[in-house]
């Protein structure tokens, strides 16, 4: 179409992606070295928010959503990403559980029919089951933590509160396969991303995983979900802790297709429910040790609860941070968002004792994968992501002949082949197949060529199965971006309580297969920038160090540069004359305000009440 009164044409073409974020390269360089046109430019999606509109949302229990209101420090950083404009949009998302009401005031808006099913009563209708001690919550409340609607009054404000959330009721009833499957793969092209809260028994004793059809359900969906990209399924890590439990025992939380959330409490203490493994990548918080109020959410009966808790509360926080990353980027692939979810995630204050440096500097636990996971960092390193090359997969199989485990058994083996195709690692697996005379006694690690060992399976001292394991898959995320190439050793060891090894004439077990799976890249990942370094700083100190002037668009505040102000207080310029902006002290009694007087409040701390015509607290 011809520009009016301009010398400038408009072209479209079918083959390059409609409101695209980047270019497109082909047609990019075909017009370059055309001596015909001038200058061209393809047209990109630009974001563009309204201005004076606050940041914090004025819901009435956002006060006491200390995990992203900057309660405590670090938090999750969900502000930051809301600052920047990403709040959900257009990203859908369902919950896989027991039901959602989806009715409820503060998440009717944002429901949508078609991220929904009921497979316990074979109908669209998510509704959960009431009576019988109203014990089908669960859905409910962890939909809240996605996307509960902001600024509407009611309760608090989900983290991607403009995106559309279903509920596919399929926990209360009897669980089959083929019943999982029809849930994980319900409208793949309309479904971005599937969040779910259960799986094996967590007793410490049990080693289960996905059946033949859920499992293809997984490997569809990242092949043929979302147009192709993959669909994203966020996972618990399971809740087994105060049984020692491990979770690369639960066939859906290790799985290559899952993002695997482990928990942490507001203090960087972990929890005792929270059960660690290799195979978790991020975390999120659960519950705060040192006061009653834990997740704030939906609940039944149209009721808000600030008592949400559990590992089965991170996944649906780190759901809704991944659908802000998806509304930045939506082209990005299920393995993109692993890649990102690893450079977003910070070790910060949380606390464990087995924190270790991988191989390309990263630091890394059995508790918490990479650490807590940011928002703010997330949606950045989100727009700035250029996408990954093709998985490359390469496997070895390592046992020629079966092997004594006595008390201890290591093998070592080069997987020179695999380094011609893989040069940064993403996940690795190790499938076994053993007999033992007690199975939790076992610990299974395993060692990469460039130093980093990672504990497949702990000891589990309720598991007393002589079963061993047959053909199954442990995974781990430790060695990302590691390269392959050398020699790996799998370190089997007895670890077990003296009297539970009473030594008998037969040896305790014998390892009959391993086969080694390096999942990868060709491309060097380790020479990528991070976005995070590109955040604009402080232009001007004061004496004490603390920022007195940012650079474009941040206000100061304290001793940094942030995107917005944080509950009581309020932007505004630094003088009359001046540019800079600074983050000014709401009055006392106001926690959102627009001013520094009594009656510029925008909403009110939990133990007053906003009076809308004179944007008060009383």
């Amino acid at each position: 179409q011809v520009m009016e009164g301009e010398p400038y044409y408009h072209l479209g073409h079918r083959g390059t992606r409609q409101r695209a974020l980047s270019r497109h390269w082909g047609w990019h360089v075909r017009l370059m070295r055309d001596p015909e046109v001038l200058w061209f430019e393809q047209q990109t999606l630009k974001r563009r928010t309204k201005r004076g509109a606050g940041v914090v949302p004025t819901d009435p229990w956002f006060p006491k959503q200390w995990y992203m209101n900057n309660d405590i420090s670090p938090d999750l950083n969900i502000l930051t990403a809301w600052s920047r404009g990403y709040t959900g949009l257009g990203v859908v998302l369902t919950i896989l559980d027991d039901g959602l009401e989806k009715d409820h005031p503060d998440l009717a808006a944002n429901y949508d029919p078609q991220a929904s099913y009921d497979f316990n009563s074979n109908d669209p209708d998510p509704q959960p089951r009431y009576g019988d001690g109203d014990k089908n919550w669960h859905g409910t409340r962890c939909a809240g933590e996605v996307a509960a609607v902001a600024n509407n009054g009611i309760c608090g404000a989900g983290v991607a509160y403009n995106a559309k959330i279903g509920g596919v009721r399929m926990l209360d009833g009897p669980i089959m396969d083929v019943v999982e499957a029809q849930a994980l793969s319900l409208h793949s092209q309309h479904i971005h991303i599937y969040s779910a809260s259960w799986g094996p028994e967590d007793d410490g004793r049990t080693v289960d995983g996905p059946g033949e059809l859920a499992a293809a359900a997984f490997r569809r969906g990242v092949s043929q979900g979302r147009g192709g990209l993959g669909s994203i399924f966020v996972w618990a890590s399971g809740n087994g802790g105060i049984h020692y439990d491990n979770c690369n025992c639960d066939g859906y939380g290790n799985s290559i297709y899952t993002v695997s959330v482990g928990s942490v409490l507001g203090d960087g203490q972990r929890p005792r429910y929270s059960e660690g493994c290799a195979a978790i990548l991020t975390t999120t918080y659960s519950s705060r040790a040192s006061s009653d109020v834990q997740i704030v959410t939906t609940d039944l009966h149209h009721r808000c609860t600030d008592k949400h808790t559990g590992t089965s509360a991170s996944a649906p926080l780190a759901a809704g941070m991944v659908a802000l990353a998806l509304e930045a980027n939506p082209a990005l692939t299920w393995r993109d968002l692993q890649h990102l979810i690893i450079r977003a995630s910070k070790p910060a204050h949380l606390k464990a004792e087995d924190w270790a440096k991988n191989g390309v500097g990263r630091r890394v636990s059995h508790y918490y994968g990479y650490g807590l996971l940011d928002a703010g960092l997330l949606v950045q390193e989100a727009v700035a992501w250029a996408g990954t090359r093709p998985q490359e997969k390469c496997s070895v199989k390592v046992l020629q002949a079966p092997r004594d485990i006595g008390s201890k058994l290591t093998i070592s083996t080069d997987v020179f082949s695999c380094s011609q195709s893989i040069r940064s690692l993403e996940h690795v697996q190790v499938q076994l197949s053993l007999s033992y005379s007690r199975r939790g006694d076992l610990v299974v690690a395993l060692s990469s060529p460039m130093g980093t060992t990672s504990t497949l399976v702990t000891v589990r001292p309720y598991d007393t199965s002589q079963e061993g394991y047959k053909d199954w898959t442990f995974m781990s995320t430790h060695f990302w971006d590691e390269n392959p190439e050398g020699t790996w050793t799998l370190h089997l060891e007895n670890k077990g309580d003296a009297h539970n090894t009473v030594l008998s004439l037969l040896p305790p077990g014998q390892l009959t297969s391993f086969i080694l799976h390096l999942h990868g890249t060709d491309e060097d990942m380790t020479s990528r920038r991070s976005a995070a370094s590109t955040m604009d700083g402080c232009l001007q100190w004061d004496k004490e160090g603390a920022c007195e002037e940012c650079g474009s668009s941040l206000y100061a505040h304290r001793r940094s540069c942030l995107p917005y102000c944080p509950p009581r207080y309020y932007g505004r310029s630094r003088s009359a004359t001046s540019t800079a902006r600074v983050c000014a002290h709401c009055h006392p009694s106001c926690y959102t305000c627009q001013g520094a007087s009594a009656n510029n409040c925008t909403s009110c701390p939990s133990t007053r009440t906003f009076e809308e015509l004179t944007h008060t607290c009383s």
